[in-house]
């Protein structure tokens, strides 16, 4: 066959206007990917840094480099914008930890499975953007109350839940002692986050804790809660 019979069919690799060039030169759905994903981290950074109330979203577009039309049709206003970044971040900083409460259903080392959680736990809601977007959103619980018990449902409710009924399989099993699961899984997060996170919350990263002062408080949490949940 001639070459230029090869070079002259639709998308042949001789031609200009191929498949592969057109697809180069489409905007396509990946560039307003790109433009959301912009959005939301110049978002996330001024929230973090100048709070709710202190920023606009003509900011938000200026430091994304995009138009505030654009701003708008990827997010309704303001608040669902910042609605969106928070329980975001909860969603890809919990589910770790969710996974590992799965695994501890089916332990053979309780005492040491559960103080790995425990730590991990710790690790998970402390994690500094964690906890700065925890301080915005209480602040805001009275202006924004539909984010703040949204917040309250994603995360403490449902790490309490997921936690009893971990528990309630391991009291089944025989390895704990916990007629009240859900009294048992808020046994164990305030055992284990109760200093830590308030000590956070109220005083900032400047009192922040070493990742050892962490795991001794995550240890010292797990050897309690089993003190008081064994088996009989």
């Amino acid at each position: 066959m001639p070459a230029g019979t090869r070079a002259g069919r639709p998308g042949g690799a001789g031609r200009p206007g191929g498949a592969a060039a057109q697809q180069a030169a489409a905007p396509g759905p990946g560039r307003s990917a790109r433009k959301r994903q912009a959005i939301m981290d110049a978002a996330a950074g001024l929230f973090l840094r100048h709070g709710y109330q202190g920023t606009s979203m003509d900011e938000i577009a200026a430091l994304a480099e995009v138009s505030k039309q654009t701003v708008y049709k990827n997010f309704p206003d303001k608040e669902g914008l910042f609605t969106e970044i928070v329980l975001g971040t909860l969603d890809q900083a919990g589910e770790p930890f969710r996974e590992q409460i799965e695994q501890l259903r089916h332990t053979s080392d309780l005492p040491g499975d559960l103080r790995d959680l425990a730590r991990q736990y710790l690790i998970t809601v402390m994690q500094p953007r964690v906890l700065q977007l925890r301080r915005l959103v209480i602040g805001e619980a009275g202006r924004l109350p539909a984010l703040a018990e949204a917040y309250y449902q994603r995360a403490p409710e449902r790490t309490i839940a997921v936690l009893a009924d971990c528990f309630s399989q391991l009291s089944g099993r025989g390895l704990l002692d916990a007629p009240d699961p859900l009294l048992a899984a808020s046994h164990f997060a305030f055992l284990v986050l109760g200093q830590p996170l308030d000590r956070s919350l109220f005083c900032g990263p400047d009192r922040g804790f070493t990742r050892a002062e962490l795991t001794a408080l995550a240890d010292a949490g797990t050897r309690v809660f089993l003190t008081a949940y064994a088996p009989g």
